[in-house]
């Protein structure tokens, strides 16, 4: 995927406006999570801006935002523009391979890469479930820490955050964004990969995830992820969650 080949839409039957914003929007507000702070509360009206962002919960026992040996603290350098990595995914229901390019967010890009490559996602589960929508996953705190309190899934991340950057290119299936908070600069580590062109409706009435990447191998293994059993709205929390047993990198 390029910035000349970018993802758009298929020929596709498409939602109407009045669904897509009203199923669209509330299904975005199950997605934004943030690194350093908690998922946003439902929209059941469909309001078209969310309500403020509660605060993490917090548990004695549990560090919402681990640190892993060797990974970044802070911002990590922009991937450069014309740079490519593969970042390949081994989980129980197959591989799954991203195409990150540095020309989409540089940012974002070199922020998922050098997370990738420390080993940071290694063991990290896919975390919510939203059938025709997205999963969502790279929450550092969950595959790591026992016992996991329901009400903190969702809110880990690196221990930093990252700038915010301009979004360049259509979401559509198989895109790769960061998720976030309504807050400037909150993406972390959370990720989302689309599973129907027809997200776009509601995402781009955002337009604030930062895309970065695409999936170019593998997206039966996102959908059979996705047809995982989840609890449903408003959290739609994995049940069986899917981990990312081993992440890896490498230049096409």
């Amino acid at each position: 995927m390029t910035p000349s080949r970018r993802p758009s839409l298929t020929a596709r039957p498409r939602l109407t406006r009045f669904r897509a914003s009203v199923v669209g929007l509330a299904a975005v507000a199950l997605l934004v999570a943030a690194c350093t702070g908690g998922d946003l509360p439902p929209i059941p009206d469909a309001t078209p801006t969310p309500s403020a962002t509660p605060e993490p919960s917090t548990h004695p026992s549990i560090d919402p935002s681990p640190v892993v040996e060797g990974c970044p603290t802070s911002q990590p350098d922009p991937l450069p523009a014309g740079e490519v990595r593969d970042v390949t995914i081994a989980t129980s229901q197959g591989t799954i391979v991203i195409r990150v390019e540095g020309e989409l967010s540089p940012i974002a890009a070199g922020n998922f890469v050098a997370l990738a490559e420390c080993g940071y996602y290694d063991g990290v589960v896919f975390h919510r479930l939203v059938p025709g929508f997205v999963i969502q996953g790279g929450d550092g705190m969950n595959g790591r820490s026992p016992n996991v309190d329901p009400d903190l899934v969702g809110t880990g991340g690196p221990g930093y955050t990252i700038e915010d950057e301009p979004v360049t290119a259509t979401y559509g299936r198989g895109v790769v964004a960061m998720a976030r908070t309504p807050a400037p600069n909150s993406q972390g580590s959370q990720f989302f990969i689309v599973l129907d062109d027809r997200a776009e409706d509601a995402l781009a009435s955002y337009n604030t995830y930062a895309i970065f990447g695409t999936v170019v191998e593998g997206m039966d293994t996102v959908d059979a992820i996705a047809a995982m059993p989840n609890s449903g709205p408003p959290s739609n929390a994995a049940l069986e969650p899917v981990a990312m047993d081993e992440v890896t990198v490498s230049t096409p």
